[in-house]
């Protein structure tokens, strides 16, 4: 076990590298094939060992928000999708599907879902929109960013000239969801004209649409295909057709390649009919997506904590090229692992030059026969997103000058540890790379989301102030900041204030910023849910804590010996005498038979004056109520706000119980 808790974190620590530099920078250092076998290797990890590690980016639909751009809060979250890379992983896929359909129908037999039918659609490799439209009217449009919240990007997606600024649908709101992209014939056209040529169509697209300045968008002339309605609070659809045909009456551009099947044995051959035709399209495409097309079997199988049970992405095959390993240096995480990252010489791989590749650890080099392989000349893959991996050698002679294993961090000079296949530096307490690493997850947006921080500030203030630990942050003052180089006052006061907006924060939170090892946010937050105390927390039993849901053996005694940890202590016992406030959301109600919500299935429609629907819904859940977003003979009661919609026409037309009075709600959730 222990071997494969230190090849997840490897793993770990390169995809979120290169998610950072993919995704925050529009910088990517890998291939996208490279990304999805990195990736799809460490779901197989987690899935084998049942852990989730901190910081794994499985948990997690996405990544950090630029700034100079407002952060939007999608309406409904959009999901990233599962992947299958052959037949057998659509089989499988379909396998589950259909167990939890008949699982379904047995436990529902009068009214029981139809048999499974498929819609394939094309997998554009560009940008995600979000647009938001109400009453009409295009009111925001917004990048991914983690899935619940994106960057507002209006100004920009308003100079592509395939997306309809006012729709004829001027019912209620919609979030309309699709893809940014710039043609290969523009792309093409562009680059004749060009002082500086753009080397793909995926980063010409993302690079116009996070573009600060609007007329560098418009210059571009992008494109954009519509696929998906995330949310509406009225509308409802039969099935995917339904849905399409909503979107192609109220002019969004759908896609030229939309079919459906009745058997998946139909989609199979689909898939690798489109495979051979992919480079006949004039725009980019990574895959295909095959989902459910019925809308009630869609709800029914319902989602992951990271996926639609309904939708898989089908995903081409990577590409590979041959390039000479030059060298190979050894990083240090904030865990304090050392991770060896490659050299080669620059070579193009489906328009991204690749130079660095990952290593994983030194059982991964010995395993590829590359131990004796500098200057000799390797396979390395790109697929997707994600750092290239280099596969092995060319030839099976050891030709090559050898790779040396580091004996003392390259950082700090101490010793190093082989705990399984990786190396570790011990030297907490000292070593740059460990320290710096630690302040910066503190900080970041999923922890105490300290704004205006990043690796940079940890460095500076590293260096320049002596932070060591995390404590340290909140005792800087406007003297310590303003003497920095490139601090003025505008900038040393953001920072102090963000520091001290950032003591208010929650129990979870606090307790991802941490970094507890082997835990995550899902981690963190059953911890926060439970305990409800830091101090109760803190003197949690393993005993206790393997009782909770997703906590083994591993978990409950790491989180055990960090808190029995004496430096780890002292670095609390400071943070809660800086003035750092962890608190939990407040315990729910107790749930009894006498709650008029207990064991209800309720529907939330139309806007309350009072709180937003999801205040609404967390109080409800906490009474023990079930909350669903449509309408069916199942549904017990329906909440209708103004300009409920047709949910509320259903719920009349089925005879369920209605309270359309904003007051007798509030007497009700008061008890």
């Amino acid at each position: 076990m222990t071997d494969a808790l230190q090849a997840m974190k490897a793993l770990i620590e390169e995809i979120n590298h290169h998610n950072y530099l993919y995704y925050t920078l529009d910088q990517p250092g890998i291939a996208d094939a490279d990304y999805d076998k990195l990736y799809d290797k460490l779901v197989a990890m987690e899935r084998e060992t049942g852990i989730v590690l901190p910081d794994s980016p499985t948990g997690r639909v996405g990544d950090q928000l630029l700034k100079g751009f407002d952060e939007h809060k999608h309406r409904a979250r959009l999901w990233s999708l599962d992947k299958a890379q052959n037949h057998e992983d659509l089989t499988a896929w379909h396998t589950r599907a259909a167990k939890l359909v008949n699982d379904y129908n047995t436990r529902n037999p009068e009214n029981p879902l139809p048999p499974l039918s498929f819609v394939v659609e094309l997998k554009f490799d560009g940008l995600t929109l979000n647009l938001t439209y109400e009453h009409g009217r295009l009111v925001q449009a917004a990048t991914r960013g983690n899935g619940v919240v994106g960057e507002g990007i209006l100004a920009q997606v308003k100079t592509i000239k395939s997306v309809p600024l006012t729709i004829p649908y001027t019912d209620g709101v919609i979030e309309v969801q699709g893809e940014g992209i710039m043609n290969l014939s523009v792309l093409e056209a562009y680059n004749q004209t060009a002082a500086e040529p753009l080397k793909n169509a995926r980063n010409a697209a993302a690079g116009a649409l996070r573009n600060l300045n609007p007329k560098v968008t418009a210059e571009r002339k992008l494109n954009a295909y519509f696929y998906n309605i995330g949310y509406t609070d009225g509308l409802t659809f039969a099935d995917h057709r339904e849905m399409v045909e909503f979107l192609r009456e109220n002019r969004f551009r759908i896609s030229p390649f939309v079919r459906y099947f009745d058997s998946i044995e139909e989609v199979a051959q689909e898939l690798d009919a489109v495979v051979s035709m992919r480079n006949t399209f004039d725009f980019l495409i990574d895959g295909l997506v095959v989902k459910v097309s019925d809308m009630r079997t869609r709800e029914a199988l319902g989602y992951t904590d990271k996926f639609p049970r309904w939708a898989v992405a089908f995903k081409f095959e990577a590409e590979e090229a041959i390039t000479t390993l030059q060298s190979v240096s050894w990083e240090v995480g904030r865990t304090g692992k050392i991770t060896p990252v490659a050299k080669v010489e620059p070579v193009d791989i489906a328009g991204v030059t690749v130079q660095n590749c990952t290593l994983n650890n030194i059982g991964d080099i010995e395993r590829k026969n590359l131990k004796h392989a500098l200057g000799s000349q390797v396979y390395i893959r790109r697929s997707n997103d994600v750092i290239p991996e280099i596969l092995g050698k060319v030839t099976e002679e050891q030709d090559g000058e050898e790779i040396v294993f580091p004996e003392q961090c390259p950082s700090c000079g101490s010793p190093l540890e082989l705990k399984g296949a990786h190396l570790f530096c011990l030297n907490r307490l000292e070593c740059r790379p460990q320290l710096i690493g630690r302040i910066t997850h503190f900080a970041s947006r999923d922890a105490m989301d300290i704004e205006t921080f990043s690796i940079m500030t940890a460095e500076q203030l590293y260096q320049e102030l002596g932070v060591r630990d995390p404590a340290d942050l909140y005792g800087l003052t406007f003297d310590d900041l303003i003497k920095l180089e490139r601090f003025g006052e505008k900038k040393a006061n953001n920072l102090l204030a963000a520091f001290e907006k950032s003591k208010q924060c929650d129990l979870a939170s606090f307790l991802f910023a941490l970094g507890i090892p082997n835990t995550g946010k899902t981690t963190t937050k059953v911890l926060a849910d439970h305990y409800r105390s830091l101090d109760k927390l803190m003197e949690a039993t393993a005993e206790e804590l393997v009782l909770l849901q997703d906590i083994g053996d591993i978990v409950a005694d790491s989180i055990v010996s960090f808190f029995r940890d004496p430096v780890m202590q002292r670095s609390i016992e400071r943070l809660l005498q800086a003035g750092v406030n962890p608190v939990s959301e407040e315990a729910p109600v107790i749930m009894n038979a006498e709650n008029p919500f207990f064991g209800k299935t309720i529907v939330l429609t139309g806007t309350l004056s009072s709180m937003s629907r999801d205040e609404a819904a967390k109080k409800l859940e906490a009474l023990g109520a079930k909350i669903t977003g449509s309408v069916s003979k199942k549904t017990d009661i329906v909440v209708a706000g103004e300009s409920a919609g047709s949910k509320l026409t259903k719920a009349q037309q089925l005879g369920i119980r209605i309270i359309d009075d904003e007051q007798e709600l509030l007497q009700l959730l008061n008890g």
